[in-house]
């Protein structure tokens, strides 16, 4: 027999930041909220999160005179290939507010901002220590988890597979769920946040059908990231969009004891933004490893793997706690020296000595133009447009 909840609530399906967001959001307007995830534990994706959240005009930016402002997210956005203007207005546009919104409804540290691949400014803002999804997300759930306890405002029901969305005519006024043999019917509102379908490799997948070229990469996804939200909607007769943009993520991280392993840890994209410099077979360097996602994966399909993301010294004690987690899981390899690279690789020292040399005179020189034009975005006056 179903178990029926009343429908003065709203109900969240899924559990990472989009999820926490919204009913988060709910619980502070005065509302209810029932939050579903099918794992056994709150976070998806977003605990992956290595290398921080975007905002352009966040008052952490203005603390350090970065003249950045939506306008100018909007444009880096545009140029980074986004097909639709009214979607990144509304992205861009909102990113200061959302990133305020954590750091003072949550009290998170989001005070290092670095400029990562397609921005023109610094505006991926992280913390000081640990991953930055991790730590922005369990956030949200503690606060969640604390209204939960305290109160009737609030549920979060894990192990809870939600498999068919209710309609009263055309309306969808709820869903049903499994939970440890037993079908659950909740009803209210639905908020849909359960994520893609990156971890869906089956032969009637979402991947299979959109994008059957990529069936063969791995993915960083989370094994829960099978459309299913995507799948509920489509047995109603929604309508889906844009399904065939699946981005595929440039450095994922190799375990020498398992290298074929269809679920690959992130390498963050935070590693290149401190310094760190992408390196072929060869050991030369064939990108600039700041440019946008699609355009450094296009390179790497163009040059011969294995290909290498490599640190030094300065940059990996700017980013020393990612450096010592990967070192720790055994995907990262600490060298005492760039000669011991270079035998490891199989290439001569000097190879490794001039693409290091170069990216640093390259740095000097992009340093050199934003310090003589003051409408380089670079520049610490460039005009806002």
């Amino acid at each position: 027999m179903a178990a029926v909840f009343p429908a003065n609530q709203v109900i969240v399906v899924g559990g990472g930041l989009a999820g926490m967001s919204a009913a988060n959001t709910v619980v502070e307007l005065g509302g209810r909220t029932v939050l579903l995830d099918k794992s056994s534990f709150c976070g998806g994706n977003s605990t992956k999160a290595t290398s921080g959240i975007n905002g352009a005009g966040t008052k952490t930016q203005k603390t350090k005179s970065i003249p950045d402002n939506a306008e100018i997210f909007i444009a880096d956005t545009l140029k980074g290939g986004a097909k639709k203007p009214e979607l990144a207005k509304v992205l861009c546009a909102n990113s200061a507010a959302d990133v305020d919104w954590l750091v003072d409804k949550f009290d998170l540290d989001l005070s290092l901002v670095a400029r990562l691949g397609g921005h023109s400014q610094p505006r991926t803002h992280r913390g000081k220590e640990r991953f930055p999804g991790m730590t922005i997300t369990y956030a949200l759930i503690q606060m969640l988890e604390k209204v939960a306890e305290k109160t009737n405002r609030a549920r979060i029901i894990t192990k809870a597979e939600v498999y068919k969305l209710l309609q009263n005519g055309k309306s969808v006024v709820g869903c049903e769920y499994k939970k440890a043999g037993k079908v659950v019917k909740e009803f209210g509102p639905m908020v849909l946040a359960s994520g893609g379908f990156g971890a869906d490799f089956g032969s009637d997948s979402l991947l299979a059908t959109y994008r059957p070229d990529l069936l063969h990469l791995p993915t960083t996804n989370g094994e829960h990231c099978t459309g299913d939200a995507i799948k509920m909607g489509e047995a109603i007769g929604a309508t889906t969009i844009d399904l065939e943009w699946v981005q595929v993520h440039p450095t994922g991280l190799v375990k020498p004891d398992d290298p074929d392993a269809k679920v690959k840890f992130l390498a963050a994209e935070a590693l290149r933004g401190v310094g760190g410099i992408v390196l072929d077979a060869n050991g030369d360097r064939f990108c600039n490893e700041l440019g946008r996602r699609d355009y450094v994966t296009g390179e790497m399909w163009k040059n011969k793997p294995p290909f290498r993301l490599c640190l030094n010294k300065a940059a990996a004690d700017e980013i020393i706690w990612h450096a010592k987690h990967y070192t720790g899981r055994g995907v990262m390899k600490f060298y005492p020296s760039g000669e011991d690279l270079a035998k490891d690789m199989g290439v001569p020292l000097q190879k490794l000595v001039d693409a290091h040399q170069k990216h640093f005179e390259a740095a000097k020189k992009q340093a050199r133009r934003a310090a003589m034009n003051p409408r380089h975005p670079r520049h610490p006056r460039h005009p806002e447009p």
